[in-house]
């Protein structure tokens, strides 16, 4: 029993600190994580893809929901989390086959790394594979859905030695070409098209903010199809 109290002294401290170390632990687990998705957020994305774009046969994607406001109007923010966590959880998969990783830029932007064979077929990667898997039905809450994204790829082999920031312009400069066109995905060329501010396109060249636009626009006309559509449940 004396042994025990006169090791309580010295014990005590180191227990104080472990338990410290846990805590600061989480926390930095946790802000480097989204809460929502539990994909990594901007920062340590960034980390990360600094290192992965160097690696043979690397790709950055860029991804954007099809009609995600409208689903969070009609059926409020609930649903529309738990489209986002499901679109994360999806996303991530499909990711980690293809040994890479995903991240939550915010609202309902995605950006992921991953490597991608020479030959491989990007029409059936991203059409029949990521499109397909990420639009697969989801029972929410309330009603069932299927969520749909916009998607821009920029492969490293088509801008040898180029950094993650050019990367990432050439994949968001493709994601909304294909948001615009109505298309599942679109591959970024050599070099962009448009000037950027600050990492993203210059709304002022007609891009980011002009797409934008352009879309809503088709949206009201009715020219381009809303694609995060409810399908009705059985009535059983």
């Amino acid at each position: 029993m004396n042994l025990v109290l006169q090791a309580l002294p010295i014990a005590a401290p180191t227990l104080g600190w472990a338990a410290h170390a846990l805590f600061l632990g989480r926390r930095l687990r946790t802000a480097r994580t989204d809460p929502l998705t539990g994909l990594m957020r901007r920062e340590e994305f960034t980390n990360r893809a600094q290192r992965a774009v160097k690696r043979p046969h690397a790709a950055v994607l860029l991804l954007d929901l099809n009609g995600f406001k409208q689903i969070n109007d009609t059926h409020g923010h609930d649903v529309g989390d738990q489209v986002i966590a499901a679109v994360g959880r999806r996303l991530s998969a499909w990711c980690r086959e293809r040994g890479g990783f995903a991240a939550r830029l915010g609202g309902d932007e995605f950006t992921a790394v991953v490597r991608l064979a020479p030959e491989a077929d990007l029409d059936s990667e991203l059409t029949y594979s990521l499109s397909a898997r990420l639009s697969a039905p989801l029972e929410t809450s309330s009603v069932t859905l299927s969520p749909r994204a916009s998607i821009g790829i920029c492969r490293t082999s088509h801008r040898p030695g180029a950094a993650l920031p050019d990367l990432l312009r050439g994949a968001d400069e493709a994601m909304y070409t294909a948001k615009r066109l109505g298309e599942h995905w679109r591959p970024a060329g050599p070099v962009d098209l448009y000037r950027t501010t600050n990492g993203r396109r210059d709304g002022r060249s007609g891009t980011r903010s002009g797409v934008r636009a352009g879309v809503r626009a088709g949206v009201r006309s009715g020219a381009h199809l809303t694609l995060l559509a409810p399908m009705r449940r059985n009535a059983s």
